[in-house]
């Protein structure tokens, strides 16, 4: 079985939990699967992808020590754990089929509190049974994994930057071994706390992974966090809601905000004096990474917020030697952290699959994904995501 652990999930879709059982516990929603790789073809895969979900859903449930190791964690609340305890996946709320172009459908529908758990560890499912048949040169992989490393530690030495950055590659990972040898390797040689550099390696979202490695788990909010707001409350609003809501269930803690679930543009307007001062930074995940960054400098020095103070995170698509050019760029102006995915877990020499699992209805309404990169983007009713634009539009000109 490839998952073999209910901890083998990102640290955010357990903090969102967490808000939704004490938010919005009744709400029931809608995720799609899409495959942005074209020509991938998974007719010969498809019935060992519902074979793993499937048994997945049989054979897993969290343990007494996976519980343990939660509640340590500051942010996780003594119900949240109850709620674990008794948890169990589904596998009645999950579709799995593919149609007659070989492309692979996958639909989840149930309620939020018990569905939000499905899509790092169907991803990581879909991910490792393709990626088996595109390559399994692990010595090709640990050979690029030590060069990522030299490029920290170069820019570091050569040039006293800094390169801060955290594993999200669970969900596009060529393997679960690949994962552990990839990160095994940072942990050993590019660790923070190993190496006694303020440069390398701070966590990874993966709470399995940091749980076995005793290294910090990574994650605040998703894209569906803020998405799920359009139909919980007035769409106009939805934004500053689900910032507001994640403020009141978090207190300060995990503060970094997500910027581009309707784009930049709108982001910047809601993220107004209050948002900026309580919020730690933001996540940049979609557009041209160094306008965003210049963007959001120039918005706190509006507000008088020296942004010396405050940390973007970018996370789009990155590898290492673009994470050390934003480094470079942003060095001295704004604090800035990096989170790489699919070219830590999955660099074998064929290109990984770009897949995603994205929340498209809640309540029954459609809910949008609207990205500053168009094709990241995501929505089952393009007339919503036009009234949506709309409404953001005409919010911006009062």
């Amino acid at each position: 079985m490839i998952i073999e652990s209910m901890l083998d999930n990102d640290q955010y879709k357990f903090t969102m939990l967490q808000g939704v059982l004490h938010q919005h516990p009744a709400a029931m929603v809608e995720y799609l699967f899409k495959c942005r790789t074209p020509g991938a073809d998974f007719r010969a895969h498809v019935n060992s992808i519902a074979k793993e979900v499937s048994e997945m859903c049989k054979e897993l449930r969290f343990t007494k020590e996976d519980l343990e190791y939660l509640g340590d964690l500051r942010y996780i609340k003594s119900d949240t754990i109850q709620f674990l305890k008794l948890f169990r996946f589904d596998y009645d709320y999950v579709n799995i089929v593919i149609d007659g172009s070989g492309d692979l459908c996958i639909l989840i529908e149930g309620p939020w509190l018990h569905t939000i758990l499905f899509e790092v560890p169907i991803l990581s499912i879909v991910s490792e049974i393709y990626s088996r048949d595109m390559g399994k040169d692990f010595e090709y992989a640990n050979k690029k994994t030590l060069e990522k490393i030299e490029i920290v530690h170069r820019l570091y030495n050569e040039e006293g930057i800094s390169l801060f950055f955290a594993d999200f590659g669970g969900r596009r990972r060529h393997s679960v071994e690949a994962h552990r040898r990839a990160l095994q390797l940072f942990v050993n040689r590019c660790w923070i706390e190993r190496t006694n550099r303020s440069t390398g390696l701070v966590g990874t979202s993966n709470v399995m992974l940091a749980k076995e490695y005793g290294i910090k788990s990574i994650g605040t909010m998703a894209h569906e966090w803020i998405q799920a707001h359009q139909a919980l409350c007035r769409v106009a609003d939805s934004q500053s809601m689900a910032l507001e809501n994640w403020a009141k269930e978090y207190r300060g803690d995990l503060g970094i905000a997500l910027s581009d679930t309707i784009g930049l543009k709108y982001f910047l307007y809601d993220f107004d004096m209050y948002f900026s001062k309580l919020f730690d930074g933001s996540r940049q995940d979609s557009g041209d990474p160094y306008k965003y960054g210049d963007a959001i400098i120039k918005h706190y020095e509006s507000m008088n917020i020296n942004p010396k103070t405050k940390t973007v995170v970018f996370s789009d698509g990155l590898d290492f030697k673009k994470a050390a050019d934003l480094a470079r760029y942003f060095d001295g102006r704004i604090k800035t952290s990096f989170g790489i995915g699919t070219n830590f877990t999955n660099d074998f020499g064929p290109k990984a699959l770009q897949i995603v699992l994205k929340m498209t209805k809640c309540n029954g309404q459609p809910v949008a994904k609207m990205s500053d990169t168009p094709e990241k983007g995501m929505c089952t009713d393009q007339s919503y995501v036009s009234y949506l634009k709309d409404i953001f539009d005409r919010r911006i000109a009062r």
